[in-house]
């Protein structure tokens, strides 16, 4: 593995990769996975701790779920964004509710 030279390829949004690229990927596949020392294999106590760093984070971030009530054209426009509108309407409350003219004006 020492011998073999490292082909680094930029393939953009839409462009299909080359046979040769093709090939290089699937033979690389085939290789094992060698970790050195700038990867080395975790061992299952560091497992363990990133998977209890994963649960704490993600029972951080869990938001709760509510109902509301929003126009037909307010969720047509929101919808017209795109996958994620929801995600969407939530950034735009959150920016909303913490702008105190936005607030003033919406009361």
């Amino acid at each position: 593995m020492e011998n073999e030279t490292m082909i680094r390829t930029v393939i953009r949004t839409g462009q299909q990769p080359t046979q040769a690229q093709i090939r290089e990927i699937e033979k690389a596949a085939s290789l094992p996975v060698m970790p050195d020392e700038d990867a080395p294999e975790l061992t299952l106590e560091q497992y363990a701790e990133m998977a209890e760093i994963a649960r704490s984070r993600r029972s951080q971030n869990v938001k709760p779920v509510i109902s509301l009530r929003i126009s037909p054209e307010t969720l047509d426009k929101a919808k017209a964004t795109g996958k994620g509108y929801t995600g969407f309407l939530s950034r735009l409350l959150d920016n909303a509710i913490n702008d105190p003219q936005m607030v003033s004006k919406s009361l």
